[in-house]
């Protein structure tokens, strides 16, 4: 019990999806500015490749948020119909 809330699997998955939104979004960004600032290094064309990487880092940031927010609500979904099942069955 935590909090006086049954403590499932189900509910500790969609807690450990809803903690690795921001880890997401960070990792984007320095993935995509990383790739970008060694490869304006390699080619030296400051600062073009840097902001192109960059931008797209940005935007696999973005989309990983938003493929991670669709999952954890039909999670939550999910488990408010099979509770609403059980308490239209009693």
């Amino acid at each position: 019990m935590f909090f006086g809330l049954k403590v499932d699997k189900e509910y500790r998955a969609v807690i450990l999806d809803a903690s690795v939104v921001g880890l997401h979004m960070v990792s984007g960004l320095i993935v995509g500015g990383g790739v970008g600032y060694y490869l304006d290094e390699w080619l030296g064309t400051k600062p073009w490749l840097f902001l192109v990487f960059l931008v797209l880092g940005i935007a696999a940031g973005f989309k990983n948020v938003y493929d991670d927010m669709k999952k954890i609500l039909k999670a939550i979904d999910s488990r408010r119909n099979n509770t609403n099942d059980d308490k239209k069955t009693q």
